[in-house]
């Protein structure tokens, strides 16, 4: 029992861990003539108390698998503060450069029930009712046979597309009303950016961003002194108006994608302001994390994983709504002209087909870097737990370089949990805090 909790402890809660059949060998290597020797460590599936390697499942829907998902809200909470407030090979004096939290929308389909309000009252629908927050019907189509299926779909499915589009113009107009060419402006600022989805209840999705004016090395380098958040703001609402992206003739209607009408751009303050209508750090960070974690399926009552066969829909409880979206990407997919946006492959997203979480390559540190540094520490606090007859060979804490070959070969075996492992790996579970930190 101590071993199958060693193991289990490994998986951090991961209700549906990947389970491995194989063998891992590591062999002495000579670090100057690059020679292999004997073995010093060997581990195979007979060597587990499972019978099998187990590895987390990685998930980063809530859905899914709430452990997973949970590290993946906290990494992707350390990897927005971290340029935010500094932190992680960040200075702390990224907090003076202008930074602003945008919200994107997706235009209109048709009339859908909604909450409007004026004045902080909520008024009647179009329909003539008070809708409840929690009430099922809103984000639904007022006439499902009027509703603009087909664009909502390629509407999300060239939401990428026109996301980047976006960003090219952004660096444009910063360009523009700092008095600079294209070609001058690398040598002055740097715009950056991490924006995550998010479906709105009629599961069209719209971007949530964080977007930053640096200096000429990023982060590390003060912004030139044109850099304002008033700039940053007047320059936003021109690219996201400039935006477009051509779309498919589908059925010898011809389709443009560009962003609502709705555009909501707020500053971003330190986390000790105390104003009310700005947004602070925490605030930001705790909100993108959030949303990196949920899908459609959480908004819209649709699937949270990918259909095989358009029947899987007859026993699936989604909504109609969100069948009615599902089946037509189903249907689009089956144009020849469509095949590049794999609308089947990504019709329980319902079109959509971009990554979830994004960020510029010098806004922060990386989810791979977080991940490596976590695996890392967790195998030196796993060697430490063994005895020490048991540690393998040239694996000592001081040993920062061990110097091993490592040949491993590993198979699928299948996933999840059996009920008693299920039951000893929820016992195990740490509790987790808020803000993307353990409790302590």
């Amino acid at each position: 029992m101590p071993a199958l909790a060693r193991q289990l402890s490994t998986l951090g809660g991961c209700t549906r861990p990947i389970r491995l059949e194989g063998h891992r060998t590591e062999h002495a290597l000579n670090p100057k003539t690059g020679e292999i020797g004997a073995v010093l460590h060997r581990l195979g599936s007979t060597d587990l108390p499972t019978g099998q390697l187990l590895t987390r499942c990685n998930n980063r829907r809530t859905t899914r698998c709430a452990a997973c998902a949970e590290v993946y809200r906290r990494d992707t909470y350390q990897l927005i503060t971290a340029r935010l407030r500094g932190g992680k090979g960040n200075p702390e004096t990224v907090t003076s450069h202008p930074r602003v939290f945008a919200t994107f929308t997706a235009p209109g389909f048709g009339p859908v029930h909604n909450r409007p309000t004026s004045r902080g009252i909520v008024r009647k629908c179009r329909c003539g009712v008070v809708h409840d927050q929690e009430d099922e019907a809103l984000g639904t189509p007022l006439d499902p046979a009027t509703y603009d299926y087909a664009a909502a779909v390629l509407w999300n499915a060239h939401a990428g597309m026109l996301w980047r589009r976006f960003s090219i113009y952004l660096r444009r107009e910063i360009a523009k009303r700092a008095g600079l060419t294209q070609r001058e402006f690398p040598n002055v600022a740097r715009v950056s950016f991490a924006k995550v989805a998010e479906y709105q209840k009629r599961g069209a999705g719209h971007f949530h961003a964080v977007i930053r004016i640096d200096g000429p090395f990023g982060g590390h380098s003060a912004p030139p002194a044109w850099a304002t958040v008033e700039l940053l703001t007047d320059a936003i609402e021109a690219a996201a108006a400039r935006a477009e992206v051509s779309g498919p003739v589908v059925d010898g209607r011809e389709h443009s994608f560009v962003f609502g009408r709705q555009l909501d751009i707020r500053p971003i303050r330190s986390s000790a302001f105390d104003g009310s209508s700005e947004l602070t750090e925490r605030a930001v960070a705790g909100y993108i994390a959030k949303y990196a974690t949920k899908g459609a399926e959480t908004a819209t009552g649709t699937l949270d994983r990918p259909l095989r066969f358009l029947a899987e829909l007859s026993w699936a409880r989604i909504s109609d709504h969100a069948e009615r979206m599902i089946r037509t990407a189903w249907a689009l997919g089956a144009r020849k002209d469509l095949a590049d946006l794999r609308l089947r492959a990504w019709a329980h997203m319902l079109g959509f087909r971009g990554h979830f979480s994004t960020k510029t390559r010098h806004y922060s540190t990386t989810l791979g870097a977080l991940r490596t540094a976590r695996a890392e520490c967790r195998r030196l606090q796993a060697l430490a737990a063994l005895p020490e007859d048991q540690r393998p060979a040239g694996h000592d804490q001081e040993d920062e370089e061990p110097t091993t070959y490592v040949l491993a070969h590993w198979v699928f075996a299948g996933t999840g949990l059996a009920p008693g492992e299920e039951w000893l790996s929820a016992s195990l579970e740490p509790a987790l805090g808020t803000e993307g930190e353990p409790t302590r």
